[in-house]
């Protein structure tokens, strides 16, 4: 298939997860557009308002899944939309992450937000293939209770999977929240996960993903071991038009997905 070439697709299901994100399902007549690797992307476009990349949080057998936040005119227009509306699909892009490199360790993922959704992608895959991947552990933070993403796997589904574990905070809690309260670098600090034999994976705002870093040097994680997506710079997706490059590297086509010794031999720019 052509990966610039746009599969008209309908989406079949959506899932409200915060009061300003949703997840959407997407299938065509013949099942789901493509079969992504975790950690890929893909080009969503509605007609007469435009299109954007946006990463796989999910797949089924029949459908691919994108959670998307509200920021924008095209993200307003598919939150408006409705079951049963064409949308255009088209990719995969990008590298995705390492399966290989990861399989028979154990895996501890750091999300942040909306950040938790292209990790979504590959913890499903460690779920679904839970004889490849060592111990498993999520550590998961949003602004409040309310911003928090993918409720019925953080508090439901996740923590029943045998030898994973799910830790989650939030920066300011309500009269409801009775776990953790504070950043997640803090909260990764204060859980002091062992590296031994461990890749961490991690994705959420720039800020976060910065102190997480830092932390994770603190805790002597070793950088090949770390790894995150620099996704939010991808722009066309086939490394035209030159919006995501760092220095010579172009993020759509050489990552998103890049481990931390990789990220320390670009320039400082991301």
């Amino acid at each position: 298939m052509n990966p610039l070439v746009p599969i008209i697709g309908k989406i079949s299901k959506i899932v409200d997860e915060t009061p300003d994100t949703k997840t959407f399902h997407v299938t065509t007549s013949n099942g789901k557009p493509f079969t992504p690797l975790p950690g890929q992307l893909a080009m969503v476009s509605l007609p007469a308002v435009g299109e954007a990349m946006f990463s796989i949080s999910s797949q089924g057998d029949d459908h691919l899944e994108f959670s998307i936040k509200k920021v924008g005119m095209l993200t307003e227009a598919l939150h408006d939309a409705e079951v049963g509306q064409e949308i255009g699909v088209r990719g995969p892009y990008g590298n995705g992450f390492p399966l290989d490199f990861c399989k028979g360790k154990d895996m501890l993922f750091i999300g942040g937000g909306i950040g938790l959704a292209p990790l979504r992608s590959l913890i499903n895959y460690c779920v679904a293939n839970r004889e490849d991947f060592g111990n498993l552990q999520v550590i998961y933070g949003a602004r409040s209770p309310a911003d928090l993403c993918f409720k019925e796997e953080l508090f439901e589904t996740w923590p029943k999977v045998r030898d994973m574990r799910v830790d989650v905070t939030v920066d300011k809690g309500d009269e409801n929240w009775q776990g953790n309260v504070g950043f997640v670098p803090a909260f990764l600090e204060q859980l002091n996960p062992s590296p031994e034999g461990k890749v961490t994976v991690t994705c959420g705002p720039p800020i976060m993903i910065k102190f997480v870093l830092q932390s994770l040097a603190k805790m002597n994680y070793q950088p090949d071991n770390i790894i995150t997506t620099l996704e939010m710079r991808m722009k066309c997706g086939v490394g035209k038009c030159g919006r995501c490059n760092i220095g010579s590297c172009y993020i759509c086509l050489d990552g998103p997905v890049f481990t931390l010794t990789q990220l320390n031999q670009l320039p400082n720019e991301y």
